[in-house]
């Protein structure tokens, strides 16, 4: 029997959410929708539909190269029951410390978070807020919190709990089939802003998943 998953894309390594080389998982669908999200390519729902299992065979062979695994979207808690069973297979073949970002408050994520017991390790909570400060690690503004739920989490990301430094403001580039560039990680405010900028001055024609997202939603 196969998992349903809307899945956004998988990507090895990253470097810029979490520590050491690690597999990325992002959630396609996302019922939040914080305003000045970077990632407003993965809000649509229903799009990317593939399995979990077939998920799962994508990543496997990063397994033994990755030092942990970061899933977020989108928005994983809105497929609730593909997170659970992706993190129950990824546990049965690894313990690679698994880190999830989620736009909801971790108070609303109980009852979720029971039924996955021990499967995540540390889980950055709440909505990205565009008129907080940013300056605590791994955190795109300071109203989100890290939660140490495991030993393992404990161990890995404990270190996290402090500022931002100099050397973690950067993101990771690749680019996929299409030609279209994404970026890893957690910019500055502005950052994006600055390159387009930057791009532009050169020639360029520069538009990010903001720019569709909003265009979308005044068709």
């Amino acid at each position: 029997m196969t998992t349903p998953l809307a899945l956004s894309r998988l990507h090895f390594p990253v470097t810029t959410l979490g520590p050491g080389s690690r597999i990325g998982i992002w959630f396609q669908g996302c019922s939040i929708r914080c305003p000045g999200c970077i990632s407003a390519d993965t809000w649509a729902q229903k799009r990317g539909m593939t399995t979990v299992e077939q998920a799962v065979d994508a990543v496997t062979r990063w397994i033994p190269k990755a030092s942990g695994i970061t899933i977020s979207g989108g928005e994983p808690f809105d497929q609730p029951n593909a997170l659970a069973t992706l993190l129950r297979a990824i546990r049965q073949g690894s313990r690679l410390d698994v880190l999830v970002y989620s736009g909801y408050p971790f108070e609303a994520l109980d009852h979720h978070l029971r039924n996955m017991g021990g499967l995540i390790d540390a889980l950055i909570s709440d909505p990205y807020d565009i008129g907080s400060t940013q300056t605590l690690a791994l955190r795109g503004s300071d109203n989100q919190r890290l939660h140490l739920l495991t030993e393992l989490g404990k161990a890995r990301l404990a270190s996290f709990e402090r500022p931002i430094r100099p050397d973690e403001k950067r993101l990771d580039m690749m680019v996929d089939p299409s030609g279209e560039i994404w970026m890893v990680g957690v910019p500055g405010k502005e950052d994006l802003n600055r390159l387009a900028r930057l791009l532009a001055s050169q020639g360029h024609r520069v538009e990010t998943s903001q720019d569709r997202s909003n265009r979308a939603s005044h068709d």
